[in-house]
């Protein structure tokens, strides 16, 4: 029987990305991949060019995807609204008013920001409008992490969330809804809370910011591809579980000392000239590729794992 929890999500016909920095173009070169329309919007003199690349990367139907010369024309009879632009609370307010205007009826009104919180930028939104914004926060570049943080408002209709994770999951993301907003959402305050310490560290002489990297790609990084924190954890506990493992170095970890990083320009210096020596400025180019190349072999393997499990 073809009924809503048995039928395969469709992506929408027609996309409209706002915004064609590194994340909307990303946006871009995913949503041109499933066979959306695209129309994109960005002020920037070489937009033409800019998205040119990104289909062609993407292998997409350049017909698929245009051009506008205006948010409005982007948005117009969409079905969808992707939002990318400047992280300014003030600026994406008035822009979802006009995208608003312009979109389709039942569009799905998604802002990429990674903090503010998607009440203030419905702010100036009528109610009926305010029910279909939300948060789509992926992770850098969403056309190869899967993450999608949906984060409703204090107006966002349930109807919205459940339509976000469909529409997410037709593009084959991993969509996560938070049962309620906060600043900086999940993936955001994890990773502030691990930049703060990885500061510390390295402001006080413990280790230096290549040794710190390292620590984490040979321990941290491999393990949550695997398994989250609190999963790791709950298998480190043995039979126990969580419980097991804070019964036995709870204790220790509760003995570690935390401390405020000194993130004015002065106290970040010296982290900036390490990361800038280990790593190159601008960063060099093959390091962004690598990677790429190493997370898209993380998620192949998990998704042959997944489907092996199914099988």
């Amino acid at each position: 029987m073809d009924t809503a929890a048995t039928r395969t999500p469709q992506p929408p016909a027609r996309v409209a990305v706002i915004g064609a920095g590194t994340i909307g173009l990303s946006w871009v070169r995913l949503f041109a991949s499933y066979g959306s329309a695209v129309r994109v919007y960005d002020p920037r003199p070489d937009l033409a060019q800019v998205v040119g690349t990104a289909v062609a990367a993407a292998g997409a139907d350049p017909r698929t995807v245009t051009c506008a010369d205006s948010a409005a024309e982007a948005a117009e009879s969409a079905d969808l609204v992707q939002e990318s632009g400047p992280e300014r609370e003030d600026h994406k307010a008035a822009l979802f008013v006009e995208l608003a205007e312009a979109a389709a009826p039942h569009a799905l009104l998604l802002s990429s920001s990674s903090a503010i919180l998607p009440t203030r930028i419905a702010q100036s939104l009528d109610d009926e409008a305010a029910a279909r914004m939300l948060i789509g926060h992926p992770f850098n570049p969403p056309h190869i992490m899967p993450l999608v943080e949906v984060v409703p408002g204090e107006r966002t209709a349930p109807d919205s969330v459940q339509r976000a994770l469909e529409v997410y999951r037709a593009y084959r993301r991993t969509p996560v809804a938070l049962a309620k907003e906060t600043r900086g959402f999940v993936g955001n305050r994890l990773q502030n809370a691990v930049l703060r310490e990885a500061v510390h560290l390295v402001q006080s002489g413990v280790v230096d910011a290549a040794g710190l990297d390292a620590v984490v790609t040979g321990s941290l990084g491999l393990r949550w591809a695997a398994v989250g924190p609190l999963e790791g954890m709950h298998l480190g506990g043995g039979e126990a579980g969580l419980r097991g493992f804070m019964e036995h170095i709870g204790p220790s970890f509760a003995q570690i000392d935390l401390h405020e990083p000194d993130l004015t320009e002065a106290g970040m210096r010296p982290v900036h000239d390490q990361v800038e020596e280990a790593y190159g400025l601008p960063p060099r180019p093959r390091i962004a590729r690598e990677r790429d190349r190493v997370q898209e072999a993380i998620i192949r393997l998990r998704d042959e794992n997944a489907e092996a499990a199914d099988g």
